[in-house]
Order: C-alpha cells, then sequence, then structure tokens
C-alpha cells in the first residue's frame, strides 16, 4: 500500500529569477557563437537554450485545500501541499487531488430493516481524502468508490436494526438517530479507510416506510396512539373516581352502599371517559 509522502518543493517566484537569468545568458552564449563562427559552441548554447526552454515547464499551481501528486514516469515521488506558485521536475507528472471537504446525498434506496420490512431509506455523507497516494493508487476511481460503498454501507447498516423499536427491543432507525448515524459513519469508514478518505459525517437524511405497507403501518401507528391516549384517559378518570369517593367518605356527604358506589363508579366512567359531552338526566323523585 502506497503511503502519502509530503514533499517540499521550492518557491516559483525565485526559480522565475533564475530562469530567466539563464535565458537571457543562452541567448547571449548563441549570439557570441554565431559571431565567433563556432560550430561547437553554437551547438552548445542551443542545447543550453533548449534546456532553459525545458526547465520553465516545472512551474505549477497549489491552490489552498488541494495537493499535487508528483509521478517521475509511473514512479510515486511525492505530494506537493503547500499552497502558491511551486516548481518542480519539468518531467515530474502533477495530477491534482483536492483535499477539500465534499459531501453527496445517496439516492433513496428500497431495503429491508431486521423485521423484513421493506423500508426507504437514504444518507447524507460528509468526507475529505487525507492521504492522496492512497486515493490515486488504490483504487480506481476515489469518487465512485466513496458513493458505492456509502451505498453499500447503508444497504448493510438498514438490515441490521428495525425501523421502529417494538416491545423488547433496544436502538432502531427511527428513535436512535444519533447511535445510527455514529454506527453508519463507522461502517463507511471501515470501507474507505484503505482509499485515504476520512468521513467526518453520516446521517440517514430520509426513512419511511416503503409505499406498499405504508397505508398499513399508519394504521397500525395510529391505532398504537389511540390505545396510548385510552390509557392515560382510563387511568386519569379512575384516580378522579377513586378521590370522588374518598371524598364524599371523609366528609360524611353520604353513605353508599357496595352496589350505589358501583353504579356511581360506572356512570362517573362513562362521564369521564367518553369521547362526546354527557348527557346529564336528573332524579327529581328520591334519592336512589
Amino acid at each position: 500500500m502506497t503511503r502519502e509522502v509530503v514533499r517540499k518543493v521550492p518557491s516559483g517566484y525565485g526559480m522565475i529569477v533564475v530562469l530567466a537569468l539563464a535565458q537571457l545568458l543562452s541567448a547571449y552564449a548563441v549570439f557570441l557563437a554565431a559571431r565567433a563562427q563556432s560550430i561547437s559552441g553554437l551547438i552548445a548554447a542551443v542545447l543550453l537554450a533548449v534546456l532553459v526552454m525545458i526547465l520553465w515547464g516545472g512551474f505549477f499551481m497549489v491552490h489552498p485545500n488541494e495537493a499535487k501528486v508528483l509521478q517521475l514516469f509511473g514512479s510515486y515521488v511525492g505530494t506537493a501541499r503547500e499552497p502558491g506558485l511551486r516548481w518542480a521536475n519539468p518531467f515530474y507528472a502533477k495530477t491534482k487531488v483536492s483535499t477539500r471537504v465534499r459531501n453527496f446525498e445517496s439516492g433513496k434506496l428500497k431495503v429491508n430493516d431486521s423485521h423484513g420490512s421493506p423500508i426507504e431509506i437514504a444518507a447524507v455523507v460528509v468526507w475529505k481524502v487525507f492521504d492522496t497516494s492512497e486515493a490515486l493508487f488504490e483504487v480506481d476511481d476515489y469518487e465512485e468508490f466513496v458513493h458505492i460503498q456509502s451505498e453499500s454501507a447503508l444497504r448493510n447498516l438498514s438490515t441490521s436494526y428495525p425501523y421502529e423499536p417494538h416491545e423488547g427491543e433496544g436502538t432502531a432507525l427511527r428513535s436512535h438517530p444519533s447511535e445510527i448515524a455514529s454506527a453508519l459513519r463507522d461502517e463507511i469508514q471501515e470501507r474507505l479507510e484503505e482509499a485515504g478518505i476520512s468521513v467526518i459525517e453520516a446521517r440517514i437524511s430520509h426513512l419511511a416506510y416503503a409505499q406498499e405497507i405504508a397505508h398499513a403501518m399508519l394504521r397500525r401507528q395510529q391505532a398504537s396512539a389511540v390505545i396510548a391516549a385510552r390509557s392515560l384517559i382510563v387511568a386519569g378518570a379512575v384516580g378522579m373516581v377513586q378521590m370522588a369517593l374518598d371524598k364524599l367518605k371523609s366528609e360524611n356527604i353520604v353513605n353508599l352502599d357496595e352496589e350505589r358506589k358501583a353504579a356511581m363508579v360506572g356512570n362517573l366512567l362513562t362521564v369521564l371517559c367518553s369521547e362526546e359531552s354527557a348527557q346529564p338526566v336528573l332524579n327529581a323523585g328520591s334519592l336512589y
């Protein structure tokens, strides 16, 4: 595995001065050799001028958050990371690699969760290149590699957790976004380690049941909500009935036998648990 080697390359501004002087000297040497009608001197001066012109091809620019990978006839030489105008061997191949932070959103994938329920899921992945040599030489196309491996990790994660928690279950896709995001980031990072990629963040951006079961799951969620609401109403109504009975008994307002207590409890629960306003029936006769 090829590891990145940061290579110090000289500033291009100093080389501009050096090559400009060398160009003038070579031109002057050609002039002197031509005036002296020296064939050997003229050939040497022309070769010197050609060499200086070749050296001008060694200039290259490194922008902020960018690196240039240097290769000499296919062999990795090093990576220039210092921004600005630089100069290196003109025979070096200089390949630009961006080290900026980048992100992409995967397409909506249709997968099955750990219960086998079809769901739609998508994620946003934030990443950057930290090793330029691995990114160029260990994989064919590191950007495509990031996209494919991220979607593969997302598919694998989706099959490992349920969409929502049920009885006795812990982490779920919908109810534990932080834990799922951490697990997704770790899995993507493990897959991209050999490509010199650092995953900064990975989070689910879309999560829903697939269309064929979405209606059934919506009814299930509505039923769960109704049951939870009814349970809360009944618990509150029972407490209010108990409070009413205790109040009547403690202040000795009226003495009720068990049958009348049962009737009173039934009436109070009907009034308190009913979805509509109760219509009172007034007894204008005796107490009972």
